[in-house]
Parts: structure tokens; sequence; C-alpha cells
């Protein structure tokens, strides 16, 4: 047994107006995210360290691989996701139209989580989980229906818990047409004989008031319970929104208050859809981590709280790290997603991919790669198949092996951009105006940095600012003004920022000048994913910059070293220093990879073969001093 919940069911991409407040017919732009409710339960049981999988199916195209890459990368198992070659993904278009209008609507004719059939079933992938979760959607059609009872059957038979999720969509049922998706409640005893026909299969029944209404074929919600009741001894957990849920484990009782309920939490109701979901993630955790139902219930309302108050659904769940604080501190805002440490430990913590070690080759130059060429006499035009090699040197070193990453500018290097996009390279772009004191920005980010939407999601923002502690007070305020917008357009845009500073071009520097400057940003609000910093003159230096890291943001992706065109033996003195730190993840260096070279290629004394073959040398020399050094350092505790 290695897997605590299996969820079988839709699986969708979900379309999000980007909006807030208006129609859906007005939308202009819309957030992609994963959806439907089997999916979004595996996502966020996971978020909550679970060991989650999903039985489902998608399409053979590219929102199908969607699904599945966005599975993988939150830790979902995808041995049950099978891929349809007939049939598309499905599609769901959604809106926030005020705080009781969530428009929405299904692209599902035909759609592949339909097909789902009982060979899709293997019964040695059930029998690997400690619960089977189903959702009623897929009881809607003999053959998903016929797919859920084998699964149910395997998992009772082998002593595996179940739950159902009624997820009542009359929609989804066709009891109403396309317009008519947010509808939460059609009275129809077609579907409630055919929910009460499988209620005794499971150990524990969610729902709304609504859906306990349709399952037991009655809009008194006491006397539904109580009809529930007599078909199964399921534990039953009726969700009442703002006012929490009552659980029920033996009789029912005259009131919904009577039964077993955790602590509710305040916050304002920015967007229902998915939020049951949330609270289905929760209950799992508590349940399957054998908490008493208060607890359990704690743990869902809390999480059902978080996703009411953000946009999306899947984006929307909570991380263990992040549910955690919750629970004990609260949020200093109603509006959760305006509560910056909330907010931050949501991002931080909740991240796709972790980068254990970092050998970055960077070559996002532009003043330089201009000298180099001019030097030569060539044209500037050539820059760009320039770094075209460069990143044939990288993939050549990297040879698809996690831990390896470019720094890449757009405005010279905009064809080796493209080329790397399917590489699997860690690939950052500057943002910085080449040189610039007080920094200044490239335009083509936009007067606002509005131009942020249109980088690719895995793209990482870098800025170069030469800021220093003894900076005059006009100086500092203009640079900070502008690193603090750029990094809310960063994370408004869901990309990663990482942040260099170089204060020993501006001035003095001692043992705690990176700190000084650390704790400074952390102060204004910016918080890096990644910072590249000098390399420390000493160890004491390094210790003093990685616990003014640590200290104000432990979830921090980590530090890369600079090069500042440093020799290969001095390279090699920085790393031994900078890889006793566990911050430290690697380096990111250009000049003394790529700057023989590029003088040679300008100067057509080499061709490209010779320069891919020139920097690939030099890239892989400098990976093996920092794997050395590393070595080394482990060897040494």
């Amino acid at each position: 047994m290695n897997i605590d919940v299996i969820t079988i069911g839709r699986s969708s991409v979900d379309l999000y107006g980007s909006q807030v407040g208006g129609r859906l017919e007005d939308m202009r732009s819309f957030n992609k995210y994963i959806g439907g409710s089997p999916t979004n339960i595996a996502t966020g049981s996971a978020r909550l360290g679970l060991k989650s999988a999903l039985i489902t199916r998608v399409g053979d195209e590219p929102m199908g691989r969607f699904v599945r890459e966005q599975l993988i990368a939150e830790g979902v198992n995808v041995e049950g996701v099978k891929t349809d070659p007939d049939r598309l993904t499905a599609l769901v278009l959604l809106g926030i139209r005020d705080d009781e209008q969530f428009p929405l609507i299904f692209y599902r004719e035909n759609c592949a989580d339909m097909a789902l059939c009982e060979a899709d079933i293997e019964e040695s992938f059930i029998r690997r989980a400690k619960s089977v979760v189903v959702t009623g959607t897929h009881l809607s059609h003999p053959d998903t229906e016929n797919a859920v009872l084998k699964a149910l059957a395997i998992a009772r038979s082998n002593k595996i818990k179940t739950a159902l999720d009624i997820d009542y969509r009359p929609n989804l049922w066709g009891l109403s047409g396309h317009d008519d998706g947010d509808n939460r409640y059609i009275e129809s005893q077609r579907v409630s004989e055919k929910l009460q026909s499988t209620l005794h299969l499971f150990d524990l029944i969610v729902g709304t008031e609504e859906e306990f209404h349709v399952a037991g074929g009655s809009t008194d919600i006491i006397k539904a319970l109580k009809k529930v009741r007599s078909l199964t001894r399921a534990t039953l957990v009726c969700k009442r929104g703002p006012m929490g849920a009552s659980a029920f484990v033996a009789d029912i009782p005259d009131t919904l208050e009577e039964g077993m309920s955790g602590p509710g939490f305040e916050v304002e109701v920015f967007n229902i859809l998915g939020a049951g979901d949330g609270f289905m993630s929760g209950l799992l955790k508590g349940w399957l981590d054998n908490e008493d139902w208060q607890t359990s219930l704690k743990y869902a309302n809390a999480c059902g709280a978080l996703a009411v108050s953000r946009h999306g659904c899947t984006p929307a769940y909570p991380s263990w790290i992040e549910l955690q604080y919750f629970l004990k501190n609260g949020s200093s805002n109603l509006a959760v997603r305006k509560d910056a440490i909330l907010e931050h430990l949501h991002w931080s913590t909740n991240r796709r991919k972790d980068w254990p070690d970092l050998k970055v080759f960077a070559f996002d130059h532009r003043s330089q790669m201009e000298e180099l060429a001019d030097n030569a006499g060539a044209n500037r035009r050539r820059i760009g198949e320039f770094k075209k090699l460069c990143l044939g040197a990288a993939i050549q070193v990297a040879q698809s092996q996690d831990g390896f990453g470019i720094l890449c500018d757009s405005q010279l290097g905009q064809g080796a951009l493209y080329d790397a996009a399917e590489t699997g390279l860690w690939i950052g772009r500057p943002a910085e105006l080449p040189g610039s004191r007080p920094l200044q920005l490239e335009p083509e980010l936009g007067l606002d940095f509005g131009n942020l939407a249109e980088w690719p999601q895995d793209h990482v923002v870098k800025v170069l600012c030469f800021y220093h502690p003894d900076d005059d007070v006009e100086t500092k305020t203009r640079q900070e003004e502008v690193l603090i917008r750029l990094f809310a357009a960063s994370r408004r845009n869901g990309l990663d920022f990482l942040l260099e500073i170089v204060p020993s071009k501006v001035g003095e520097c001692t043992n705690d000048t990176a700190a000084q400057i650390i704790h400074r940003f952390y102060d204004i609000g910016i918080y890096p994913d990644w910072w590249k910093l000098e390399p420390m003159k000493n160890n004491k230096a390094w210790e003093i910059t990685c616990a003014a890291v640590s200290e104000n943001d432990p979830h921090c992706r980590g530090i890369v070293v600079l090069g500042l065109d440093a020799s290969m033996a001095h390279l090699a003195d920085s790393f031994a220093s900078a890889a006793r730190h566990e911050l430290v993840k690697g380096f990111a260096i250009g000049r003394t990879i790529f700057g023989a070279a590029a003088k040679a290629w300008f100067a057509d004394e080499i061709n490209d073969r010779q320069a891919i073959d020139m920097m690939s040398q030099n890239y892989a020399r400098l990976c093996k001093l920092w794997d050395n050094a590393k070595t080394a350092k482990g060897e040494a505790a």
C-alpha cells in the first residue's frame, strides 16, 4: 500500500475569466488551470501531504498533456490517467460575476473522461490504496458507472476505505441545458434512485444540503439525511457553506446543529467554485490520518475558506505548511488573497518543481555581446545566432538532466529562448536595462510591466541591481520602487523572481554588506525566489548572508553565485567556500564560459561546431568544479 487516496472521474481544463465582476460574455482573457472534482481533490490532497492518485481519461492533444503534466508537477500519481486517442479533454469556461453568481459552461460532449470504462480499472492499482473516492457525475452514464462500481467492489473486498462526494451537477445529468451550468439543484427521482442504489458501498458520504436533498429524495434536509441513513452506515458530512459542516456517524438527530462540527473561519467569499473540493481534500487529510471528526472538519473548513478566498480551483488549495499557519494565526485580512504573509506561504510552498542544484550558463549579456561583435567588426545581427550556439552548449552539457539552466535575453536572444522551450532547462530572462543605475527596466516590459503576461510560465524574471547600503536616499528610493513594482508584477503573472545584487561595483563591502541589503529588501516586501550574489570574501560572510535569507524566508529556493568574468582558479576557490552552505544551490556564470569563444567566433576564427565545443568544455569544467565542491562539503560533514 503506497497510495493514500485514489480519486475517480472528471478531469478537465478550466478556463477561468481573468476579469472579475463582469459577464462571461465580456471576459477578455482567461487563466488556464486543471479542473474537475476528482482532479481537484487529488491535487488538494497531494498539497496536504497525502499520496494521491487519479483514475480518468484525457485526450491525446495539448490539453490532455497539460492535465497530465500539471498532475505530475503537483505530485499526483498518474498511472491511472489513460490517454484516449479518439476524444478531446473536457473543457470548462468559468467566471466570477459577483459574490453570488459564478457562471460556467461545460464542454463535455463525448469528452475523454466520460469514456472511462471497466477495462481502465486495474485491480492491482486499486489494491495499493488506503482509500477510493468517487464523485456522483460518473454514476450518470452506464460505462462510467460500471467503472466506478468495479473500483468500489475491489476496494471493499480488500477492506479499503471508500468515499462519495455527491458532486451534483444537474447539467451533467442531462437535466438542463448548456446555459444552466451553475445550477446546483433540480429535483430528479431518476438521480435520487441512482445515487441511492450505491450509498451502501461507502464509508464516507459528503455533500451540500442540496446534494443530500437529491440523494435522500426530499428537500427537507433532516428527512433526506434520514433516508440516506436508512440505506448506509457511512459517516455523513453535510456542508453548510459559511456555517461550516455537520458530521453524523450514527442516527440522524432532529437538527443539523446536533451533528459534530469543527470551527468555522470568517473570510470574504470571492469565488465558491471548487471550494467543496478543497473542503473534501482537508476532510480526507484528517480522515486518513485517523484524526477525530472535529479535527477533520477543522481541516476541511479551513481548506474551504482558503479556496473561496482565491481565484481558480486547484490553484487556491493550501499546502500543509500553509494550512497549519492559517489554523494557528488566521489571516490579517478577511480577503485572504490580500494577506501578504499568507499569500507568500501559498506561493512558496506550492511551487511545481524543486531545484536542489542549479548550474546556469548565463548569456543574457547585451552590451558585452555588442562590444565583442563591434571589436571583431561583425554585424550585431549575428549575436542572436551566437546565443543559439550558447544554448547548444548548455544542452550538450546538460544531456536532458535536471539541475542545468540558462540566462538569456529576448532582445538579442529571442531565437535561443524559443529553441529552449522544450529542453527541460531552467530558464531565466533579464528585466533590467544593462548597466543602469538607478535601476531602469527594459522598455519591452511596458510602462506597467504588463508585457510580463506574454512570458511563458517557466521563465524566471531576473533583475540585476547595483545597490549598496550606503547609497544616498534618492538612489535607494528610486531603485526600491522599481524592484517593488517588478516583484509584484512577477507574482501577478505567476513567474519566479531572481534578484541579483552587486554592491561591490558601487562601494566597499564587508562581511555583512549583502546581508544588510537582503534584510532591507525583505523589509519592503520583496521575497525573491532566487538570490544571485557575488562570491563572499570568506566563510563568515557566507554564514551571515545565508542566515539573513533563512531568517526572512525559510522557503526561498536558494542562492546562485555569479562569476564577474573570474578565472577558473578563482571560481574554484569561490565554489569551495559557497558549497559549504545548503542554501547555495549553484552558480550562474557567463563570460568565463563564452568570452573566448565569442571573440573568436565573431572574428570568424572558429566555426559554429568549434564554438559550441569550446563553450561546452568551459561549462562542463565549471559544473565539475561545483560538483566537486559539493562532494567535498558532504565528505567534510
